[in-house]
């Protein structure tokens, strides 16, 4: 690899370090490695035809170039999307700070709590905002918020409405069209009916079980929906609201009259628009509905001492653990954006948004006494910041011409009704422009502007207090919010600390180089719903990533737009379903599924209307082909898809593939290969080499997209040609293939923003280093494998003992012979200065670790030596020279505070808890708390920061 090249420092083992690592591993190059790794039946023959690697530097002046392509006018359309001021305290230190964009989903509570902590902010700030009880940790945007909440209503729907066979969901016609295509997507193969109509004259029925309105409605009418909702709640017709959530600033909030479920889009607080995302969708509900709340919850505990902890609460809900009988595939939110979002909030405080709020209220009132000036009819009474015009003597295309030259975009409802909307970036001096643009099109003379009243209805006015906890009120000054930020990130562990080692997860380099372009005005400030002209620069990277990702995965089409892994899982299986039904073959519904997949598939089949059958794997871990062919003739009518992780969730390369993807298409079905260790094939196979027809792709994984902390992700789709007609559509930009199913998404290419990531990845690397990549990562594996072997038995490999790009370490005996856990190892780890592995998963009492390929030797063995030394420590414990329940195993994590308190009543030495080995003296990572308590936290569900209250009562006492 030359110096000046991406892949050199992408990659992290150098060639320095090859030789002897292929000496651990008992081979002579790493091609042997692989030959040994990969079944030849599927390798590819041909380089991945793809442009040639771009320096660092030179990927820096072409992204920079695409960038000047698009054209970033004031925009106006509104629609759930609204240009916003991101505070630089918070650009710079989240946004741009690799402490908080590489960490991981909380799963380890005791060095992530930093990252709680601002979720908890977040959670607080939505439950205040919207009047509920209960708010989740956030969603992937507000369309799929509204669908995830019809799906809650539909499982959590009274005995008497299933008696009753309810199984219809009223839609206000006033409701974002974006909203409106993901209720069809999600309603259709589940059985439940759309009914649309006005709120005022809906009356509900025993066949109802939910309703939906928009407030503001699409229009941006304030409509007082207090009647409507008192009718509902009679009927029980469970209720959810989709709410601008800086407008209940100044509105009643949902929660305040009837609402069963609060939800929106927390994007104006302070997220670039990003064309389309990534955004944090907000959930906010009733406490009753905790059990079917999607996504995740932040709640308090208490940790070992009885000292205050945060943690994931009610975990048990998860697609991973329901599988099949969950009511949500999700299996990530948008923790990035909802830190950003709650950070917004913390450094405004509730007099800063109201500001806020006022000023674009005030600003759109006196655009509207403009209008009316010129003769234009405004059609909503009321509103907060959004006006409905019919135009006079112009009309839309005339309008559009003159206010484009003008460097403006209103949206357009129909030949002469347009629609504008405020936002907190508008100026007085922009209003002047837009009532200029108006005149000129209506030859009218230009209005005075005036302050004018408010257009808020005094009895929809809120009066209620909110965001009253302290955390709301202390940090006013960038001085303070930058080292209550930094407070926060010192909390957490994250991959610039030490390697993160999650099986299935890839948690491999985000680089710098990939990142700095998010921070360009010139990509993140576009409207996902403007002209695509506007849009020249993302049009040619979109374009080119489509291609380039059906190239890696050899097949014909990809669609960009699904914003998650587990959404790509559901648009595969969506797309075959289509593609079923276009062939007449309504009936097939039958959804294979290996034992060991990912808990998000079961999940997402049901969500598809499929039938999930479960194949067996063999004492290997391989998928029982006997099973499977068993179960593929016994199904053969009905069969719909197979899905399949390759290599497998347990970190092989099945050599029978090829005969597996053969049988379902003997029996008329499709292959769905999930992409979570597509790490493990880039450059060697591909999804359509070994029979695959579609497959998602997690960018957040392979494609070097940061986890956030737990999102934001993007999953895009890619398939053969047979299947290409039937990608998603969009309701507001034309995209998606000729019969292409729904959307998937709010916005036509899901979070668009962060596909810069990914395109700088695969540009910066070529064809080259993408594979060099994905065998550096199966060296890596390799490398732990054999270093801990004697230690830690692997429990699968590949027909030569070889394992793929992650290994599962099988921990089960450590629990017969000295009564230690997997969770035990796992809070050990932290005393070492690592995130532990992924635990229990796919198989329970083991650890699955991936090294990817960006750690080098240096790192690779400080994790090995960490594991080696829990070893003997759990050896000791065997051999009695430890005591069975009070251990440096038991007792971990080990915090600053044990160590350093005066009293010391452990069996073991202090550097021992704190200072295992040697290394970590020299960059030490303390955990905050000691081990939580989840079952505490279960039992006593508390979602929000103490009250105000609570602070005064310890400050008394």
């Amino acid at each position: 690899m030359k110096r000046n090249s991406f892949a050199y420092r992408h990659i992290g083992p150098k060639a320095v370090d090859v030789d002897q690592m292929l000496t651990t591993i008992g081979v002579d190059s790493i091609d042997t490695l692989i030959d040994q790794t990969v079944p030849t039946t599927i390798r590819s023959a041909e380089e991945m035809d793809l442009a040639p690697a771009m320096t660092e530097a030179e990927f820096g002046t072409h992204i920079t170039a695409l960038g000047e392509m698009n054209s970033v006018f004031k925009t106006y359309i509104g629609m759930g999307y609204h240009n916003t001021v991101l505070p630089g305290v918070i650009q710079r230190n989240i946004l741009e700070n690799p402490g908080w964009y590489t960490a991981y989903t909380p799963y380890q509570a005791e060095i992530a709590q930093g990252r709680l902590e601002a979720l908890m902010n977040y959670q607080t700030m939505v439950v205040d905002l919207t009047g509920m009880e209960l708010a989740n940790a956030s969603l992937l945007d507000e369309a799929t918020a509204v669908s995830e909440a019809m799906s809650m209503f539909y499982g959590a729907m009274s005995r008497a409405k299933k008696k009753a066979g309810a199984s219809k969901f009223f839609v206000d016609a006033q409701t974002f069209p974006q909203s409106v295509e993901l209720l069809r997507t999600r309603t259709a193969p589940i059985g439940v009916e759309l009914v649309f109509g006005d709120y005022k004259t809906f009356e509900p029925t025993d066949d109802f079980f939910g309703a939906f309105v928009q407030f503001p409605n699409a229009d941006g009418s304030i409509e007082d929906y207090r009647a409507f909702a008192a009718k509902c709640n009679a009927a029980e017709v469970q209720l959810v609201v989709a709410a601008d959530l800086l407008s209940l600033v100044l509105l009643t909030p949902p929660g305040e009259w009837g609402a069963d479920a609060v939800v929106g889009t927390t994007q104006r607080f302070g997220i670039p628009l990003g064309y389309g995302g990534p955004h944090a969708a907000y959930f906010a509900t009733k406490e009753s509905y905790k059990r079917f709340i999607p996504g995740r919850i932040i709640g308090r505990t208490i940790d070992t001492d009885g000292s205050p902890a945060l943690r994931m609460a009610l975990q048990t809900r998860e697609q991973h653990i329901k599988r099949d009988k969950a009511t949500s595939n999700i299996c990530t939110a948008q923790v990035l954006l909802a830190v950003m979002a709650g950070a917004y909030g913390v450094y405004h405080g509730p007099e800063g948004l109201m500001d806020i709020a006022e000023e674009i209220h005030r600003k759109t009132a006196t655009l509207n006494e403009a209008v009316k000036g010129m003769g234009l009819k405004q059609h909503n009474a009321s509103f907060f910041d959004t006006l409905k015009i019919t135009l006079n003597e112009s009309n839309s295309i005339q309008l559009r011409e003159l206010s484009e030259a003008a460097e403006i975009n209103f949206r357009y409802f129909d030949e002469t009704t347009i629609g504008i909307s405020i936002n907190e970036t508008t100026t007085d001096e922009d209003v002047a422009e837009i009532i200029a643009v108006l005149a000129k099109a209506e030859a009218a003379d230009t209005i005075e502007m005036d302050d004018l009243g408010q257009y808020i209805p005094t009895e929809l006015a809120r009066t209620s207090a909110f965001m009253t906890n302290s955390v709301f009120h202390s940090y006013r000054s960038e001085t303070e919010m930058m080292r209550y930020l930094k407070s926060l990130e010192r909390k957490d562990l994250a991959l610039n600390h030490s390697m993160i080692s999650l099986g299935s997860c890839t948690m491999k380099l985000n680089a710098a180089s990939e990142m700095i372009p998010l921070s360009s005005g010139s990509w993140n400030s576009l409207h996902p719903y403007v002209p695509t002209e506007q849009a020249a620069g993302y049009m040619q990277v979109i374009e080119e990533l489509e291609r380039d990702l059906a190239v890696i995965t050899g097949f014909d089409a990809t669609s960009l737009q699904p914003n998650s892994g587990a959404q790509g899982e559901y648009a595969g299986l969506m797309v075959i379903r289509a593609y079923h039904q276009a062939n007449g073959d309504h009936h097939r519904d039958i959804a294979l599924i290996p034992s060991s997949a990912h808990g998000t598939n079961p999940a997402s089949a049901v969500m598809a209307g499929m039938k999930v059958v479960v194949v067996s794997c063999d004492d290997h871990g391989n998928i029982d082909v006997d099973d499977l062919r068993a179960k593929a003739e016994k199904h053969s009518a009905n069969l719909a898809s197979l899905m399949i992780t390759y290599p497998s969730t347990h970190g092989v390369f099945e050599a029978s593939v090829k005969d597996i993807t053969d049988i379902i298409h003997q029996h008329g079905g499709q292959v769905y290969m999930d992409g979570a260790n597509m790490n493990a094939q880039v450059g060697l196979t591909s999804p359509g080499i070994i029979g695959a027809d579609v497959c998602h792709l997690n960018l957040h994984k392979t494609f070097a997209i940061p986890h956030g902390g737990g999102g934001p992700g993007m999953g895009p789709i890619c398939c053969k040609a047979h299947l290409a007609p039937f990608l998603p559509k969009h309701p507001v930009i034309s995209m998606g293939g000729a019969q292409g199913i729904s959307s998937i998404s709010g916005a036509p290419w899901g979070s668009a923003l962060i596909l810069l990531i990914s395109y700088a990845y695969i540009k910066m690397l070529g064809a080259e280093g993408l594979t060099d990549s994905t065998k550096y990562a199966i060296l890596n594996a390799n490398y732990i494998k054999e270093r801990l072997a004697g230690s830690f038995d692997v429990l699968y490999t590949g027909e030569n003992g070889r394992c793929a790009h992650e290994m599962i370490l099988d921990c089960r005996p450590f629990k017969r012979d000295a009564g230690i856990e997997v969770t035990d190892i796992a809070k050990r780890l932290m005393d070492y200065g690592f995130h532990a592995p992924t635990v229990s998963f796919p198989v329970a009492g083991t650890v699955m670790v991936e090294p990817t390929e960006s750690e080098g030797l240096e790192e690779l063995d400080r994790f090995c030596d960490a594991m080696l030394s829990i070893r003997h420590e759990i050896g000791e414990i065997e051999t009695a020279d430890a005591d069975a329940s009070n251990n440096v195993l038991k007792n971990a994590p080990h915090t600053q505070y044990m160590i350093c308190a005066d009293a010391w009543d452990f069996p073991y030495t202090r550097s021992k808890a704190g200072f295992p080995l040697p290394y970590v003296s020299d960059n030490k990572f303390w955990p905050t708390v000691r081990r939580v308590d989840d079952a505490y936290g279960d039992r006593n569900l508390v979602c929000t920061c103490e009250p105000i209250e609570s602070y005064m009562e310890q400050a008394e006492a």
